[in-house]
């Protein structure tokens, strides 16, 4: 039977021999990991499910892909749209690391919000 639990024994009691299943070994980044910690306090049967199922670490790598592509998206356009680009970085360096970094502020805004805090 596939189901069935075997046991161990230490010192006269029994414990059952449970293992959970494998799990792919992906390094997680800052979007996993903010997605691990939102899951563990808000999420916490999908937080299990996903673990017991060693479903965790490639939800997780998904997530960080995710998060990462749709950055790569947002951030070129909202540049586009406020009309920031080499012409700005030629003559105003300044001003086109403060706008970039307002951009990116904002996409990072838009990933938390639709990738990993959902």
């Amino acid at each position: 039977m596939k189901n069935e639990i075997t046991y161990t024994e230490h010192n006269g009691l029994y414990y059952p021999d449970l293992a959970l299943p494998e799990q792919t070994n992906h390094i997680i980044g800052k979007y996993a990991n903010l997605r691990l910690d939102f899951m563990k306090k808000h999420r916490r049967g999908t937080y299990t499910t996903l673990l017991t199922e060693g479903q965790l670490n490639e939800h997780l790598h998904n997530i960080d892909i995710q998060a990462h592509n749709l950055l790569d998206d947002i951030i070129p356009r909202l540049a586009h749209e406020r009309g920031i680009g080499e012409v700005l970085k030629a003559h105003n360096p300044l001003q086109w690391a403060a706008e970039m970094n307002n951009i990116k502020a904002s996409a990072e805004e838009i990933v938390l919000r639709e990738v990993v805090y959902q």
